[in-house]
């Protein structure tokens, strides 16, 4: 089972012909209120991948916490250590623009209130892999992370947004997964000065831990104890990117929890951050597993020995 500890938000989306520049108001075609958060995100995606998934966090005792969870209970995804407390369910505020571009503000409301001590002993004893996000607070994400090595569950961050990480954090985890913008910034902080095409690799090695750099439209790069390569789509329509890198995430958790191989892991996942991109919302443009291993054999995967 994967354990998914990580944040749970409703997602306002509004529509507009372009993004507004600083101090600009423009008319928008529509507003919709959608569940998200990277957290839910990601449990969501894995679930209609494939997997057994609980998740961990905390909405508020509002109008919005029922429309944040009602996809993921409908999915079978296990809320029993989701906490109610007296803050504001977590809530994205998202400008999506006609190429598909997005512009985000978060507010963490009751996010700020999740805690690792509230994954259950049962939630433990079924986990295989746990998987972190940091819209929650770091040294929860940290404790968790160090609860998993502590067990032998795989531990997989998405280190988004992206925060200076500690090393009780680092030395924690198994598989790192950022976009190009991260893993500079990482890359940056740890002295490690490589090219967009080495940067996972150069991570790879100084941290001593399997990364995984996403590329947007040109699909993700892998680099692991032996081997690296990269997964690349076809071209596709983009229609929303919001929620895509929630969807690579969330699969790859599941490919990776199959025991699938770099290559073939990378693929399901960029195939199904792809298909993400297809349709409006984070939550509701998440495609099933059987679609996601269908579209991957469209996408072209390598690896090679370091």
């Amino acid at each position: 089972m994967i354990v998914v500890f990580g944040s749970i938000n409703l997602d306002l989306v509004a529509r507009v012909a372009r993004l507004p520049r600083p101090g600009e108001t423009l008319s928008g075609k529509s507003l919709a209120a959608l569940p998200g958060g990277k957290g839910a995100n990601q449990a969501l995606a894995a679930r209609l991948a494939g997997s057994d998934v609980a998740l961990v966090g905390a909405v508020g005792r509002d109008a919005f916490a029922g429309t944040a969870q009602a996809g993921l209970h409908a999915a079978g995804v296990d809320l029993a250590a989701i906490t109610a407390v007296d803050a504001p369910t977590g809530v994205a505020l998202i400008h999506i623009d006609d190429a598909g571009e997005n512009a985000i503000t978060v507010i963490a409301g009751a996010n700020g209130a999740a805690r690792a001590a509230a994954i259950t002993p049962g939630q433990w004893s079924r986990a295989s892999l746990l998987l972190l996000q940091l819209e929650v607070p770091l040294a929860q994400v940290t404790e968790a992370a160090r609860a998993a090595r502590a067990r032998g569950v795989r531990v997989v961050l998405n280190a988004a947004p992206m925060q200076a990480l500690p090393a009780a954090l680092l030395v924690a985890i198994d598989v790192l997964v950022v976009n190009e913008i991260e893993a500079a910034t990482l890359a940056t902080e740890c002295g490690v000065d490589a090219a967009s095409d080495t940067i996972a690799m150069a991570l790879s090695r100084r941290l001593h831990i399997d990364v995984v750099v996403t590329e947007g439209a040109r699909g993700a790069r892998f680099a692991a104890a032996g081997s690296h390569g990269h997964a690349r789509p076809p071209a596709s329509a983009v229609v929303d990117s919001t929620g895509a890198g929630d969807a690579f995430t969330g699969a790859l958790a599941t490919a990776l929890d199959r025991g699938l191989p770099w290559p073939q892991a990378l693929a399901f996942a960029v195939a199904a951050g792809t298909l993400a991109c297809g349709g409006i919302g984070a939550q509701s443009a998440l495609a099933d597993g059987i679609t996601i291993a269908t579209f991957a054999e469209q996408v072209e995967s390598f690896d090679r020995p370091s």
